[in-house]
């Protein structure tokens, strides 16, 4: 595979001469998040966190999607967090588009640069700084873990997507595939965060409607991508937001790769009422 490059946003303003009319949408079904939406205006800033700002790409919303939230984590040459995660519950996934950060993960320091990945397991001591001199960006993914009696936390993983080979989809001659960062048969996950890898002319041949909710951040390239009754144009920076059951397909017509990053919720029961969630 070439080497991977991916988007990230700068935030800025659009000129008052700049039509109004963009992709942005949220439905029932899905909401699409144009790159062009995230300016300075939308940003946020987090409690403990030092010359850092954040893009909010999803949260749990009652009635839509309600397993996990996405940031796009932006932070200054010596900013960072020593307290970086206030929820105990909350397990995360890391991973850098620009720069470099330093995590220390339980006393062990690793230095994440661009294509990195971090899966961090609930209740861990983590801290994640800037020692570089270049502004970093990473996406930062959280979901409360669901414990299971008998099933232990699952491990720290560190590693960099260019050191993880990708599995190709049966019968696609690696138009389409997956880098898997988790065992998919290791129960302990209830989360996975992967990339899906597509060249020119790959497909998914179906309308995929299934349980699991979905976050999807085009990390390259551009497609058409089928949600619920829509085909929407979609490219590097855009972000799709899926609730449970949103019939998906996707057609990737080049002229390059086309690469997303997703979230998907597994290996869970269903809970059977609403106050579990």
């Amino acid at each position: 595979m070439a080497q991977p490059t991916y988007y990230a946003p700068t935030g800025g303003h659009p000129g008052q001469d700049q039509l109004l009319t963009d992709r942005a949408m949220f439905t029932d079904a899905y909401a699409v998040i144009p790159k062009g939406t995230m300016r300075d205006i939308v940003t946020s800033y987090l409690p403990f966190w030092q010359d850092t700002r954040l893009w909010v790409l999803s949260r749990p919303l009652s009635g839509f999607a309600e397993t996990f939230s996405q940031y796009i984590m932006e932070v200054q040459p010596g900013g960072g967090s020593d307290r970086p995660e206030t929820d105990p519950q909350a397990q995360g996934v890391l991973f850098v588009v620009e720069g470099e950060v330093t995590l220390t993960l339980n006393g062990d320091v690793h230095v994440l640069n661009t294509g990195g990945y971090a899966y961090i397991p609930p209740g861990s001591d983590w801290t994640l700084r800037n020692r570089a001199q270049e502004t970093a960006r990473f996406h930062w993914v959280r979901k409360a873990y669901e414990a299971v009696p008998g099933l232990p936390t699952p491990d720290p993983i560190i590693t960099n997507e260019r050191d993880v080979p990708p599995v190709e989809m049966p019968g696609t001659e690696g138009r389409w595939s997956t880098t898997r960062f988790a065992d998919p048969q290791d129960l302990r996950h209830d989360m996975h965060v992967n990339i899906v890898n597509f060249e020119p002319g790959g497909v998914i041949p179906f309308a995929e409607t299934h349980v699991m909710e979905h976050g999807l951040y085009v990390l390259e390239g551009k497609a058409v991508y089928r949600l619920n009754q829509d085909w929407v144009e979609v490219e590097a920076g855009d972000y799709m937001w899926l609730r449970a059951f949103c019939p998906q397909a996707c057609y990737a017509g080049g002229p390059g790769r086309f690469r997303y990053l997703l979230y998907k919720d597994v290996n869970r029961h269903m809970p059977l009422t609403l106050s579990k969630r």
